[in-house]
């Protein structure tokens, strides 16, 4: 019965669409239609526009985005860079009059997932939310729905379908395994929703890269930093301690392991758990608690890193490993992930350092673990004039040894008006920067505004 079937359905697939009776077909675009029409209809009161005020150095600017309610008293997600640095954010609710101020509960870059909170009104009513889905269930093809604010057109309506899961962006050093969509998401619709054809969030539009190519973070992956932040008001990753790299077929097969797949390991931090449980660099790690790993270009690290940062702190863990030729199974009980985001201080003089974290050391292979790194430099700013770059590390200030940001803020707290003088390091050079500090009726104005869509 079923060999029939299928051969009837073959046979009406090779007789082509000539032979669909047009009133189907016009049923199923008017059914599909409907559904757009009902989905956005349910939808769209929760979705809020979003702006920050953002202040770094003496440039000010207005970062506009989107979000969406998951709860009747207020609570809405976002996107992290949408409401990064902000000094005070404002949201605007579908069908309400003015602006509310919103309360960031949390934010956690290594997902770009923020959570907010809205300042109710007195006498109004509870807010209309979305409906959260699953989206472990979405299937590629399966068609969806982006709603938000490009370019600050409020409650646009895109449709595609999920072109791809598990998508892994590697230069973002996220977490995420992206969800891609061919559903437009521009500029302002970040932090907006992805939603399925039920009417179901199913993930927060992230970033858009043009020509039909975007990237959604799973609603699950929300689910859970949404949850910590809201209940804890931070995330506890758990930390293994290495650095790793693909196995590719041709260096497993150079190393007469032509079956083996994994990771390799690079590096092995000094009194981490891997230290502990015995890992060594040029180990190939073939699992992890349970869960095959197997990596053959960098976008597919991006298995392991999840695995990790995703089991609790403190929980001991299964990892097999291949060395040499031999199979060996070590023990190792997580920590907790090192800080990731760094404090930041900034300058009069149109820069920005940040401290040397763990994973800034290790990411971008600085020299030293003393020091304060360059996070941003305005243009045409007293840095800039003097050459001063992002990356680089700054050790000194006029002979003071720089190791820390306190080290930092108390060397600039005496330079005001005259010139001083910085020794930084860039790659493997050494650079004095000097810094002539403007008059004051020479500086720029402190409150340059401008709106940046995100």
């Amino acid at each position: 019965m079923k060999r029939r079937a299928l051969l009837a359905l073959l046979a009406f697939a090779i007789c082509g669409c000539a032979a669909l009776p047009r009133a189907f077909a016009r049923d199923a675009l008017d059914e599909l239609q409907a559904r757009i029409i009902e989905v956005n209809r349910n939808v769209s009161p929760a979705v809020v526009h979003i702006e920050s005020a953002v202040r770094v150095n003496n440039r000010r600017d207005l970062i506009e985005g989107s979000g969406f309610l998951i709860d009747p008293a207020g609570v809405l997600l976002t996107n992290w860079h949408v409401v990064d640095r902000a000094e005070k954010v404002s949201v605007i609710v579908t069908g309400r009059d003015g602006r509310y101020d919103a309360e960031i509960v949390g934010t956690d870059k290594q997902t770009d997932v923020a959570v907010l909170r809205l300042v109710p009104r007195a006498g109004e009513p509870p807010f209309a939310h979305a409906k959260l889905g699953d989206s472990d269930k979405l299937s590629v093809g399966e068609w969806v729905i982006a709603i938000g604010n490009p370019y600050g057109l409020e409650g646009s309506v895109s449709l595609g379908i999920v072109s791809a899961k598990g998508r892994d962006l590697r230069t973002e050093q996220l977490l995420n395994d992206f969800i891609q969509t061919d559903a437009m998401i521009d500029h302002g619709s970040s932090g907006g929703p992805l939603i399925n054809l039920r009417g179901e969030v199913v993930g927060i539009n992230s970033r858009g890269q043009g020509r039909g190519i975007g990237f959604t973070i799973p609603i699950n992956t929300a689910k859970r930093v949404s949850g910590d932040l809201l209940d804890a008001g931070r995330i506890a990753r758990g930390y293994l301690g290495v650095t790793i790299q693909p196995l590719p077929r041709e260096l497993a097969r150079y190393w007469g392991e032509p079956d083996v797949h994994g990771v390799v390991v690079g590096s092995v931090a000094r009194g981490s758990p891997a230290e502990a449980a015995g890992i060594e660099v040029g180990d190939v790690l073939t699992s992890f608690d349970g869960e095959a790993l197997r990596a053959e270009k960098d976008e597919d690290l991006g298995q392991f890193q999840r695995l990790v940062a995703l089991k609790s702190v403190g929980k001991e863990v299964s990892i097999e490993v291949a060395r040499g030729g031999e199979r060996r199974k070590l023990r190792a009980t997580l920590a907790a992930q090192p800080k990731y985001v760094p404090d930041e201080a900034e300058s009069a003089h149109g820069f920005t350092v940040e401290e040397i974290t763990e994973a800034s050391f290790r990411l971008q292979r600085l020299p030293r673990r003393e020091g304060v790194l360059v996070s941003f430099v305005e243009p045409g700013s007293e840095a800039a004039e003097a050459g001063m770059q992002r990356g680089d590390l700054i050790v000194e200030i006029e002979k003071s040894p720089i190791a820390t940001l306190d080290d930092f803020r108390r060397a600039l707290g005496a330079k005001k008006d005259h010139p001083f003088l910085l020794r930084a390091l860039r790659g493997d050079d050494t650079r004095f920067v000097l810094v002539n500090p403007r008059a004051k009726a020479e500086s720029q104005p402190a409150a340059t505004s401008s709106s940046v869509s995100e």
